[in-house]
């Protein structure tokens, strides 16, 4: 039976709130838990395991709720990752202790990792043409959480650290009272028996593995800036913290631009392959380009361009992703692809550091060449037209 899209208007705003607020809740903890944590007496050391417990926690939940929702529906899943996220940032803002910030970070880390579900809904809801367009969406979404998440963090800091915590709390609660009233449950498209399971699909379908072992290698290019870009600033330019935020508002906001508008038509045109590889071409020259600019305003050329090819590659990779999985399997594929990017920020942080430490150019050296096996494997994709058939027979 096809989808039922008749919905998806009334349901999509909401949807993306989530994310929103998800990614603000996110935000708001990047600059302002290394002074909680100094608080309790962390070392740098101990900073980076609260920072790596989140991810890896990610890695394991993402599948873990893609698949729940699978059996059990979208919106349970979406409505209890958006309570326990409200509960574990309360838990942040009161912790009295290092003990209940890993307690924090670690259960924040599992509900955290719903994203899985909220693009396998999208998928559920929207049309195969129209895919690329609200992933593009949801990369904007992202783009609008991380922008006004840090600036939410350091406008509320100076009223105590753990406040920014507690109002995050309080924008999931809400969110989870909106969800609540306003999400339903998209069309069930299929029985609970039949067909292959989703190891057996996932053994058996080499582009869908290969669409997640992309970002993999995607995504631990990804985290080599996104790790060393301020200690770059800072070493180089002597940049301080507001300083780096605006370059990383002004990347965000081309990113958030150019996903919530042009990359439909650009899909359209070009196709979602050709945009995946294209995007990651302009990253890889991009990223190997950074460390040899030694004045700002050229230093910003490669990051334009580096922010343009990630705003047209990511929701395009998403969107082929989407597109290569069965309706019953959608959700655990779309948590084994956030798995991988999970995965990818799990150990790319330490591996950007520590190569950081030997030579400033390397991290983003190794960048380049994650990009350039992201791009060998991009170039080997099929068509949106094969993807598909390849989720009817799965």
């Amino acid at each position: 039976m096809p989808p039922d899209r008749s919905r998806a208007p009334r349901t999509l705003p909401i949807l993306f709130s989530v994310i929103i607020i998800d990614l603000i809740g996110f935000g708001i903890v990047l600059p302002v838990l290394p002074f909680i944590a100094k608080e309790h007496g962390a070392s740098p050391a101990v900073l980076g395991l609260l920072l790596t417990c989140y991810a890896a926690m990610q890695f394991i939940f993402a599948p873990i709720w893609g698949r729940l929702s699978d059996r059990v529906g979208r919106r349970p899943v979406m409505l209890a990752t958006i309570a326990g996220s409200s509960v574990c940032l309360l838990i942040l803002g009161l912790a009295e202790s290092l003990s209940w910030l890993f307690v924090a970070r670690i259960l924040g880390g599992a509900f955290a990792a719903n994203i899985s579900v909220a693009t396998a809904y999208l998928s559920d809801v929207t049309k195969a043409e129209e895919r690329t367009r609200w992933m593009g969406m949801v990369g904007a979404s992202f783009g609008i959480g991380f922008l006004l998440g840090p600036a939410v963090g350091g406008v509320l800091s100076p009223y105590g650290y753990g406040v920014p915590m507690l109002v995050a709390s309080a924008m999931a609660a809400v969110n989870f009272v909106w969800a609540g009233y306003s999400l339903k449950e998209p069309e069930r498209h299929f029985s609970e028996e039949g067909g292959p399971s989703i190891r057996e699909f996932l053994r058996e379908n080499a582009l869908v593995r290969r669409i997640c072992t992309l970002n993999l290698f995607f995504s631990l290019a990804v985290t080599q800036l996104e790790s060393m870009f301020a200690f770059l600033m800072l070493d180089r330019f002597g940049y301080d913290a507001p300083q780096v935020a605006m370059i990383l508002v002004l990347m965000a906001a081309v990113m958030a631009g150019i996903q919530g508008g042009g990359i439909r038509h650009l899909a359209k045109r070009y196709g979602e392959k050709n945009l995946l590889v294209v995007g990651m071409v302009m990253m890889a020259l991009a990223f190997a380009a950074i460390p040899q600019f030694h004045r700002v305003d050229l230093l910003l050329i490669p990051l334009i361009v580096s922010a343009v090819g990630r705003a047209i590659s990511q929701p395009s990779m998403m969107s082929m992703v989407s597109l290569a999985a069965p309706e019953k399997h959608r959700g655990a594929v779309m948590g084994s692809f956030q798995a991988a990017a999970s995965l990818a920020r799990t150990f790319g942080p330490v591996i950007a550091g520590l190569l950081y430490s030997l030579d400033q150019a390397w991290p983003f050296q190794l960048a380049a060449g994650l990009l350039g096996v992201a791009i060998w494997l991009g170039l080997d994709l099929p068509s949106k037209k094969d993807a598909q058939v390849s989720a009817a027979q799965g």
